[in-house]
């Protein structure tokens, strides 16, 4: 079955299911996006952070460009305008391509100017190297003001988001501002499994919870992303079309949150290498 996809500003279509890498790499990842392509989805998800971009370029030079979405981010550190545009070029040679669908910033920096990173990310646009830029686990306040500054559309927020965290508040504002949602940690990094509601609707549609969890983020409009080190279940994540979650069974995981975050913590550590900001 064909995959739905959300409408862009641009008119770009994006796959509302993606392979995501985070956290893998070597012949693990090349397996997963071979498995993930095999199988149907048109979309990966990587980073300059995940260290993987070398080992997916691998894989996709065996595949039509054209058929699948390719989306990278930079990090915080290299939000300064040459060092972004630096961090664009390196991401497309490691990936083996001569564009991204989407660049990420991967988080926000408030040690650099979003005006001049989005300079940058307009730049990028311009040259024909994105065609769709956006940003990643901003607050509503932070894509505001980016929003404010930025000459191009902003398409996406990538953000965590899950039965435990759902952030309606975030939420209604990116459809406000036409800005698509997208799942980092859609499973909680499995930590969801446990929720006794997710494991009684996993029984009783006779889907795996991972099936069930994704399933109702896509219902409520939001793109997927899941990782798995396993190509059984990166198949199993994209099994999401030819059935329906129940409306009351919907709003049954929909009461299930609980603010509760497994990486998108309020605070940082800001002398983490990948925020670049010294003391």
């Amino acid at each position: 079955m064909d995959e739905p996809t959300v409408t862009l500003e641009s008119g770009d279509e994006l796959p509302t299911v993606g392979v995501g890498t985070w956290d893998i790499g070597g012949e693990t990842v090349r397996d997963a996006v071979r498995a993930g392509l095999d199988a149907g989805y048109g979309h990966v998800d990587t980073a300059e952070g995940y260290h993987n971009e070398a080992e997916i370029g691998d894989v996709l030079a065996d595949y039509d460009r054209e058929e699948f979405w390719l989306t990278s981010k930079v990090l915080p550190k290299h939000l300064t305008y040459d060092a972004l545009v630096e961090s664009c070029e390196a991401s497309l040679d490691r990936l083996g391509t001569d564009y991204l669908d989407l660049y990420l910033v991967h988080w926000p920096n408030p040690a650099v100017s979003i005006r001049e990173t989005m300079d940058a990310m307009a730049s990028l646009k311009e040259r024909g190297l994105v065609r769709n830029v956006g940003v990643s686990n901003f607050s509503a306040y932070q894509l505001s003001c980016a929003q404010h500054v930025s000459d191009v559309p902003i398409a996406v927020n990538q953000v965590e988001y899950h039965p435990w965290f759902q952030r309606d508040d975030l939420l209604d504002y990116c459809r406000e501002t036409d800005t698509v949602v997208e799942a980092a940690a859609p499973l909680a990094r499995a930590e969801v499994f446990e929720d006794e509601v997710v494991q009684e609707l996993a029984e009783t549609y006779d889907k795996s919870p991972a099936q069930v969890v994704l399933k109702w983020a896509v219902e409520n409009d939001v793109v997927v992303l899941p990782k798995s080190s396993s190509p059984e279940h990166v198949r199993a994540n994209r099994e999401l079309f030819d059935w329906e979650l129940e409306e009351a069974d919907r709003k049954r995981l929909d009461e299930r949150d609980r603010n509760h975050p497994v990486y998108d913590t309020p605070t940082r550590d800001w002398s983490r290498d990948v925020y670049g900001i010294a003391e």
